[in-house]
């Protein structure tokens, strides 16, 4: 197996559901890119499509870990164009862009939000839960099925918990803490991405055959 497939193998978690999805276009774009997207070892986070530059369709995805580079973006654009240009789910001639989610990127499996638990994050949920659709407070994880959040209710701390099937929209909110964060994990790729390319020189069928003519 070529180092950059071991790679990807190894950053492949079993397959877990997205729970947040998106509407419309952009859903019949997801169903043709997600499967791709897994194949390669990456996980979907999410699909926009938008009127930038006449239409972009933006690709968010992620490794098993949280992180994602140039690389991986490039890998997945490769794979996925000529799948799309297929299946032809845009009437209309649009802009690929493969992305990592960011910093303050949305919540849509439940382990994100285990993941991310103590940082800030905004919620939106289809129906009134306690009366409100919209909460912004302090992620504490999940419990069963739902997601619990500390937040602020009536100038006091309170704790709610909001089924992760009735959540419309989760995102987290930009904080020093969660950027710190996302620059250790970044850091912590680039490393290993560098690594997998020394690996792939080191394995080239041109240095394998020096290696075996000094052996002889």
């Amino acid at each position: 197996m070529a180092t950059g497939e071991a790679r990807q193998a190894a950053n492949a978690a079993p397959t877990e559901p997205r729970l947040i999805v998106e509407p419309g276009l952009a859903a019949r774009v997801a169903a043709i890119a997600e499967p791709v997207v897994e194949q390669l070892g990456y996980r979907l986070v999410r699909v926009k499509v938008s009127a930038a530059e006449g239409c972009t369709v933006q690709i968010m995805a992620e490794r098993a870990d949280g992180t994602m580079v140039i690389e991986d973006c490039e890998a997945i654009s490769r794979a996925l164009s000529p799948v799309l240009d297929m299946a032809d789910p845009i009437e209309r001639a649009y802009r690929l862009e493969v992305s990592s989610p960011g910093i303050d990127r949305p919540l849509v499996r439940k382990s994100d939000f285990d993941r991310y638990a103590g940082h800030l994050v905004k919620i939106e949920t289809h129906i009134p839960v306690g009366g409100r659709k919209r909460f912004r407070g302090e992620l504490l994880g999940t419990e069963g099925d739902g997601a619990r959040l500390r937040h602020d209710e009536a100038g006091e701390q309170a704790e709610v918990l909001l089924p992760i099937e009735e959540i419309s929209d989760a995102k987290l909110v930009l904080t020093d803490e969660l950027v710190t964060q996302a620059l250790r994990r970044e850091k912590a790729a680039k490393r290993e991405a560098r690594a997998a390319k020394r690996e792939q020189r080191r394995h080239k069928p041109g240095h394998a055959g020096h290696a075996a003519n000094q052996g002889d």
